[in-house]
């Protein structure tokens, strides 16, 4: 159980990717989405994984559609013992998941399911509140995040934690999990363990819905829904039609009466907003469309915001 076709896309996946190198996996491929046009000039930027294996000398294929017939019979060139999969952006199809001569196609998934299933597993989790999260090495099924689980590991979930540190956080974990589980596989030590369905829960792609502060939630909910975009999308709200994005925030152990969105105070460095169930929550940096961060104060005093404005959720602010 040495030969392995790889697949993966974001960062998540490369420490995946370099713990297979390092215990001395054969890949005979790294399998990555297409270049694709990002930033403000549309330019094509390889995937992280990509660049990954390419600075390593390894073989990249980078085909639109996995479940295609032609790549099919590529994969199957390299006659690969195990597959493994870590964010990488499609499902892949039966033809695959029965291709390895060991049985086993295996993916790195960044939550403890069956909570999470799905494209956003960090964010949920950091959005709603979980106290920890983990990863899970499970058995691939032709079906989003079903197959039997062979190994999980929990990360708690820190107060500073937003979605950019967890991921590189569980990104470790989940590469050293997942050579320990293949060893353990090559020893006979490990038996598939069933997911317990009815205790599913889903994390679908983030929105740009998502990324807005909704003032009639708590204080705390804003908190955890700006840690959860961070550091993208992004999450914020609209001032005079124009985006604000919120960097850093606090939710205070204060209560008010004033209505979700007005505008407490604006001091020196941050601002005080209403939030739902009467909770408080303090903005301290921000960074308004087009300009850089700055602190809460500083960009309230240029706005000319004062306290009994009302921040409204939406494109259409006053």
């Amino acid at each position: 159980m040495k030969r392995v076709l790889f697949f993966g896309t974001s960062a998540f996946a490369v420490p995946s990717l370099l713990a297979l190198l390092e215990a001395g996996y054969d890949l005979p491929a790294v399998v990555t989405q297409p270049d694709r046009p990002t930033g403000r000039h549309l330019r094509l930027q390889p995937t992280p994984v990509r660049r990954a294996a390419e600075e390593r000398g390894l073989t990249v294929w980078t085909p639109e559609k996995v479940r295609r017939r032609e790549f099919v019979e590529q994969a199957r060139s390299v006659a690969p013992e195990v597959i493994v999969v870590a964010a990488f952006g499609q499902i892949l199809p039966p033809a695959l998941l029965e291709m390895p001569t060991s049985g086993w196609a295996l993916n790195v998934h960044a939550s403890l399911l069956p909570k999470y299933r799905g494209a956003a597993p960090i964010q949920y989790a950091i959005l709603n509140d979980e106290p920890e999260t983990g990863v899970t090495i499970m058995q691939m099924e032709p079906t989003l995040d079903t197959g039997p689980i062979l190994s999980q590991r929990a990360c708690p979930i820190l107060p500073v934690d937003d979605a950019g540190s967890l991921e590189a956080k569980l990104a470790q974990m989940g590469a050293e999990l997942l050579v320990e589980t293949l060893q353990a596989l090559a020893r006979g030590e490990l038996t598939p363990q069933p997911q317990e369905h009815a205790l599913a829960t889903y994390a679908p792609p983030i929105t740009r819905e998502d990324s807005v502060l909704r003032w009639e939630e708590t204080a705390r909910r804003n908190w955890c829904r700006v840690r959860a975009m961070s550091p993208k999308p992004g999450a914020g709200f609209f001032w005079g039609g124009k985006w604000v994005k919120v960097w850093r925030c606090l939710p205070l152990d204060e209560h008010t009466e004033q209505l979700p969105g007005t505008v407490l105070s604006v001091e020196r460095e941050t601002v005080e907003v209403a939030c739902g169930e009467s909770s408080v929550l303090r903005l301290l940096e921000v960074q308004p469309e087009s300009r850089p961060r700055m602190s809460a104060g500083d960009w309230a005093r240029g706005a000319r915001i004062r306290s009994g404005a009302v921040l409204l959720d939406s494109a259409l602010s006053e």
